[in-house]
């Protein structure tokens, strides 16, 4: 039986009207989950004191107005987002970095200490309480990516590889890294010494950076590197003018602000 345009009519506007309060509920259910009026608070580290330093440095040269990805540089930002943050510290995908923090030191390391992923934790956990705002740092300076230093040479590494000639390494560049990979690169010396180079985890190609080492290191000739899949390939950059430069700018560049 074909229906008459009256009993479609009828028909369509319950069906609207069915969508609406299903629309409705879902936005009360939107609401109590990501509502954070009335989250216990069971921490003493707060927003205004702790959590805005840590966004401005680690942070701030992307998320933040004008920047790359939304602003998480007030509360008001950054709370909705408190839960994602918590797990995505917790999985080391932000700040985005790509290798495991202490195999290896590098002076252009974005990722979080163990002591400021606690702080970030305790606080989402604890109901991301607000604070003071008169704890709110007095002058924000945000860190910017300074340009990396020209290399001229480079020796690409694919499965176990010996050094020829001596070199002083001052940075390693992914080539050839799936996302996603794990790379646990060492170098052994002739006398059998073990030096940690880098561990890539979570590393996206996205990233695009190399990683400069903090201090420079010294592989002489015959020096063996380890953990290099033969599918995959990695750059050693040796130490040249440029990059000393770069590495005494880098040193010697001035802490943020506490206060």
């Amino acid at each position: 039986m074909v229906d008459k345009p009256s009993d479609k009519g009828a028909q369509g506007r319950r069906n609207r009207r069915t969508l609406i309060f299903a629309g409705r509920c879902a936005l009360v259910a939107l609401a109590t989950v990501t509502g954070y009026g009335h989250d216990a608070i069971t921490t003493k580290i707060t927003f205004d004191r702790e959590i805005v330093r840590l966004m401005v440095s680690h942070c701030g040269s992307c998320h933040r107005d004008g920047g790359a990805a939304f602003s998480l540089m007030t509360y008001e930002a950054a709370r909705p987002w408190a839960k994602a943050i918590g797990e995505e510290v917790l999985q080391r995908r932000m700040p985005p970095w790509g290798a495991v923090k202490g195999f290896g030191d590098f002076r252009n390391d974005k990722g979080l200490t163990e002591e400021q992923l606690e702080l970030i934790v305790d606080w989402e956990e604890g109901g991301a309480p607000e604070g003071d705002p008169k704890d709110i740092p007095r002058e924000i300076r945000f860190p910017m990516d300074s340009p990396v230093p020209r290399y001229v040479k480079q020796i690409v590494v694919s499965g176990d590889t010996k050094i020829a000639e001596p070199m002083t390494l001052d940075a390693i560049a992914p080539k050839s890294v799936p996302d996603g990979a794990a790379y646990q690169v060492f170098a052994e010396m002739p006398d059998g010494e073990i030096e940690p180079l880098i561990w890539l985890q979570n590393y996206k190609n996205a990233f695009e950076h190399p990683f400069l080492l903090r201090t420079p290191v010294e592989l002489p000739a015959g020096t063996m590197i380890h953990g290099v899949p033969s599918s995959g390939s990695i750059a050693l950059m040796p130490l040249s003018t440029a990059a000393r430069k770069h590495l005494t700018v880098q040193l010697e560049k001035p802490p943020l602000p506490k206060n």
